[in-house]
């Protein structure tokens, strides 16, 4: 991956970000989505590659989104294989709530698992525990090996999970464990990937979430030595169907961070929406716009923090005002 067109997805998720930024709390996440996406939508078009969007939010009928299929940039090569969620955590932005995103993975062509957009049973954790986490085994059990490994005692032990009430029983169980839960109400890939930094606080994520957020937490997590393992799980006899037809034929394989995102021609790039765990989000100043993204490159394993400073453009098309 060319470190140039690494910064130019950073302007791609500053200006999605911007953009959905611009309607927190309004109470509308369908605007700041659209917002975002028109913007992104925008940017990668401006850029010398290109790019299939091989997992996302929506289909083809659906206008606003950045759709599975889709293709972005200008053509030419590289091609390249992306991604892509403009506004993880919609109802966070709408609601003015905490910990949203803009984001964005690449890969070479063939590199990114490709899929529906239905759900995923998933468990995540850092580099001391990724040896030993199994999706099939009881949560105790994941928890009390995942703090042998770290040298913790169980009852030092935090799982993030999205507060759901699918997630009742889980959640449970995590309790009766001995650990401590951190309950979120949106924004699973901020809370995989924090499980592998060692100051976030985060030891684990368990639970169900989309399809989608699992390939963008997989691949910065398996960059800074984590593991993300996932299965499918469909709601319904259509989920199953579309699941088969982009050619899973085993609904329950269980899917690793490589096998979700395979290689090292990958990036990772968001930017924050609003603050959350990873990223804090962006500020509207009289003359300035700060935002602050996270860059992680794969071939390297360069992990970029950038804050950005741009002129305010009151007449830009994402800016409600």
């Amino acid at each position: 991956m060319d470190r140039n067109l690494a910064l130019e997805f950073i302007r791609v998720t500053e200006a999605g970000a911007i953009a959905a930024a611009a309607w927190m709390g309004r109470g509308n996440g369908k605007k700041a989505d659209k917002a975002a996406v028109d913007e992104m939508r925008d940017r990668f078009n401006q850029i010398n590659f290109t790019g299939k969007v091989v997992i996302g939010e929506g289909a083809k009928d659906k206008a606003s989104q950045l759709y599975t299929g889709e293709i972005v940039g200008r053509g030419g090569n590289p091609k390249m294989d992306i991604a892509i969620d403009p506004l993880e955590a919609t109802d966070s932005v709408a609601y003015g709530r905490t910990n949203a995103l803009s984001v964005i993975v690449t890969g070479a062509k063939g590199s990114l698992l490709t899929g529906p957009d239905t759900y995923m049973d998933k468990i995540a954790v850092g580099a001391e525990g990724s040896k030993v986490i199994d999706l099939d085994a009881p949560p105790s059990v994941n928890i009390q090996k995942v703090a042998k490994a770290k040298g913790k005692k169980v009852s030092e032990i935090t799982v993030v999970a999205l507060d759901r009430p699918r997630h009742e029983k889980l959640i449970k169980q995590i309790r009766l464990a001995g650990a401590r839960v951190r309950l979120i109400t949106d924004g699973d890939i901020a809370g995989g990937i924090v499980t592998c930094m060692p100051d976030s606080g985060i030891d684990m994520l368990m639970g169900i979430g989309a399809s989608a957020e699992a390939v963008l937490a997989a691949a910065p997590i398996k960059i800074l030595g984590g593991q993300l393992l996932a299965r499918f799980k469909p709601r319904n006899k259509k989920d199953e169907a579309d699941i088969k037809k982009a050619g899973h034929k085993n609904i329950n394989r269980v899917f690793n961070a490589e096998s979700l995102a395979k290689g090292k021609q990958l990036t990772f790039t968001a930017t924050g929406v609003i603050d959350g765990p990873l990223l804090r989000g962006v500020l509207f100043n009289r003359q300035r716009i700060i935002t602050h993204s996270l860059v992680i490159r794969g071939k390297s394993g360069t992990v970029r923090y950038i804050e950005a400073h741009h002129n305010r453009m009151p007449n830009r098309k994402f800016c409600p005002l």
